[in-house]
């Protein structure tokens, strides 16, 4: 009982902040603020369950089952902010302005001044929508830019994305800066951060910057777009995102490659589709030297005619490579429409060359090697007295 009594207590008696009293205690916090707000959340997963339950026996198709889950979750998380905004001014009571505008105070209160720069709670919570409408302005600009004025122009891919990307990255600049000084920072205080950033540069920006401005000549000079398939340090895939600093390459095995943009400028390079998307695949493949290769280039011709992503060019040709140990080597090359094809062309050629060399009986020689044996050892006789005792005839004789 003694025990209880200092707990009751301390759960019953008034919060207090500094000078600051509250006309609410930690248990009528639990029971008027937390209990409720808890059940609200309960029943917001209750209904959301019922809802996609339901959603799940009906015969609506999946995008507006996927709609009206999102709105639903939209609606449900305005009713919890509303519920808990009520909760709250239920527990302050009629002096609800007074604390709001006690709070309003402590967060305006600023906690670092420089000149006419004054930084608060405040400040920095309005950096935020800041943030989300610059880069919302800047995708918006590249956007119309793509959608209007660079369609009528006639650009190709290439140019709408170095265009875009730089109209993308002015706008969210200078929305950026027009949004600092309506915050109320002084602009003039980036010339401290520039200053900053130079003797930054001496330690350890090098490659930031460097990474930086590789962003920029790759936006200019556009050795690599979106949707290029490269090979770079021994990664192979396609171009999801270029950034200022760094460049997203999806490979085939969905897997995200993050690439820092010095390393497309500095070192080598293979881009599939920096001109055209068109390119030649080789199929190689070894027949025995029984095989009459006449009907091997005739079988090869007719493969390449009937692959279904080839085009017609002068690259449709079959090789005679090189007279190797276990066979002759031949090559088969093929030019198809498009470099995200290519997996797939070598993989059907490959098949076709198996199943025609199937039917006409032709051989693919596996590697082989012949001994000659010039003289086999003589055979070495066994020293009586070597062998163990037990395996002596003499001996077994003896005991009979």
């Amino acid at each position: 009982m003694d025990f209880f009594q200092p707990l009751w207590y301390f759960l019953t008696s008034n919060l207090s902040l500094g000078n600051l009293d509250f006309p609410f205690s930690i248990l009528d916090l639990l029971l008027k603020v937390v209990l409720p707000f808890v059940g609200m959340i309960l029943v917001y997963f209750t209904i959301q369950w019922l809802v996609k339950k339901s959603l799940s026996l009906s015969r609506l198709k999946k995008d507006v089952q996927k709609r009206i889950i999102h709105y639903l979750r939209l609606c449900l998380k305005i009713l919890i902010i509303i519920g808990f905004l009520v909760t709250v001014g239920n527990l302050l009571g009629s002096r609800v302005n007074f604390y709001i505008s006690r709070f309003l105070n402590i967060l305006n209160s600023p906690f670092f001044v420089s000149g006419n720069t004054q930084i608060s709670v405040i400040t920095l919570l309005m950096l935020i929508p800041v943030f989300y409408l610059s880069a919302w302005s800047g995708k918006a600009a590249r956007r119309l830019l793509e959608r209007s004025i660079f369609d009528q122009l006639g650009m190709d891919d290439a140019r709408k994305f170095s265009f875009g990307s730089i109209t993308r990255y002015v706008v969210m600049a200078l929305v950026f800066l027009f949004g600092l000084s309506v915050v109320g920072l002084d602009l003039s205080i980036f010339g401290v951060l520039l200053g900053v950033l130079g003797i930054g540069l001496g330690f350890g920006l090098q490659s930031i910057v460097s990474n930086f401005f590789a962003g920029l000549i790759i936006i200019s000079t556009r050795p690599i777009k979106e949707g290029d398939r490269v090979l770079v340090n021994g990664y192979d895939g396609i171009v999801h995102n270029i950034r200022l600093i760094s460049t997203d390459i999806k490979t085939f095995e969905n897997e995200n490659i993050i690439i820092p943009n010095s390393q497309f400028v500095d070192q080598p390079v293979h881009n599939y589709s920096y001109s055209d998307r068109k390119i030649v695949i080789v199929n190689t493949v070894q027949v025995s030297y029984s095989t009459d290769l006449e009907q091997v280039l005739v079988i090869l011709e007719s493969i390449s005619k009937k692959n279904p992503y080839r085009i017609n060019g002068p690259d449709n040709v079959v090789r005679v490579l090189s007279f190797d140990d276990s066979g002759i080597s031949m090559s088969l090359r093929t030019m198809i429409r498009d470099v995200s094809l290519k997996a797939l062309s070598h993989s059907w050629t490959n098949v076709e060359i198996w199943r025609e060399f199937k039917k006409n009986a032709i051989e693919i020689p596996f590697p082989q090697m012949d001994v000659h044996v010039v003289s086999m050892p003589q055979e070495i006789p066994v020293e009586e007295e070597n062998t163990p005792e037990s395996e002596k005839p003499d001996s077994k004789k003896s005991e009979a």
